[in-house]
């Protein structure tokens, strides 16, 4: 069964030196990192939704912008659509499944704010319905899919289509891309001046961040780029002070 191992992992890398090689992929990426950070620093918020393996994503990508990808720092808005059981199976009893995101999104979305729909297909029947709702509310919307990019390709603002046919490739591009995204809307929210610049060729620093100057005498988060001074923590433990609701606007 070795050679099982060997020849999935194969695959897998496969897909992802694809999703590399493909220029688009990046740019979109920044593109839709740009807008997230600006749409939060303006007091909007990500709504993201899947089913399945891309439910548990949408969990996943939400919590990384609530509590933190790598290194401390203020809360970013972001909301999973998948994690209500009560209002899940409320809206799939009363509506249906096909439902089940939009009337979220009817519930919780604003002018302004942003819903990312992930699926494998491209062709999920509530997250079509979803990005419906999305326009009708002016909502900006990104598609996370694989294959051509089925329905959502022509619906949503902004694309990003893995190169594959097989599920589970599709997701673990999706996956990785999912935590550049945070990576990147952390950096352009709290930092647009290094954003700028950029410095993904470059060995990771001591705080483990990318987008950090490499310096071996600094020391862990307390001197991140990319936390403001109030928000490090202090001596004797990792304490950040409370973040002021005035200063979600700023840019540091």
């Amino acid at each position: 069964m070795k050679h099982l191992v060997q020849k999935q992992l194969a695959q897998s890398i496969a897909t992802l030196q694809a999703v590399l090689a493909d220029e688009k992929i990046s740019d979109t990426l920044v593109t839709i990192a740009q807008l997230t950070a600006h749409a939060m620093q303006s007091g909007r918020k990500l709504l993201v939704a899947g089913n399945g393996g891309s439910a548990a994503d949408a969990q996943h990508l939400v919590a990384e912008f609530v509590v933190r990808l790598t290194d401390n720092r203020p809360a970013l808005r972001a909301i999973a659509l998948t994690t209500d059981s009560s209002i899940l199976t409320a809206c799939a009893n009363d509506f249906g499944f096909d439902q089940i995101f939009a009337r979220q999104i009817e519930a919780l979305g604003a002018p302004g704010d942003i819903f990312l729909g992930i699926s494998t297909s491209g062709n999920s029947k509530n997250i079509i319905n979803a990005l419906h709702q999305a326009k009708k509310m002016d909502i900006t919307t990104i598609g996370f899919t694989g294959n051509d990019g089925g329905q959502m390709r022509d619906l949503c603002n902004h694309n990003i289509i893995i190169p594959s046919t097989v599920t589970m490739n599709i997701q673990e591009s999706h996956l990785a891309l999912e935590h550049i995204l945070c990576m990147l809307v952390e950096c352009f929210y709290f930092n647009p001046t290094t954003a700028a610049k950029p410095c993904l060729h470059s060995p990771l620093s001591t705080t483990g961040h990318p987008f950090a100057t490499v310096d071996t005498a600094r020391p862990h988060s307390s001197q991140h780029p990319l936390i403001p001074n109030s928000f490090r923590p202090q001596t004797g433990g990792p304490k950040i002070a409370p973040f002021p609701l005035e200063r979600r606007s700023e840019k540091w």
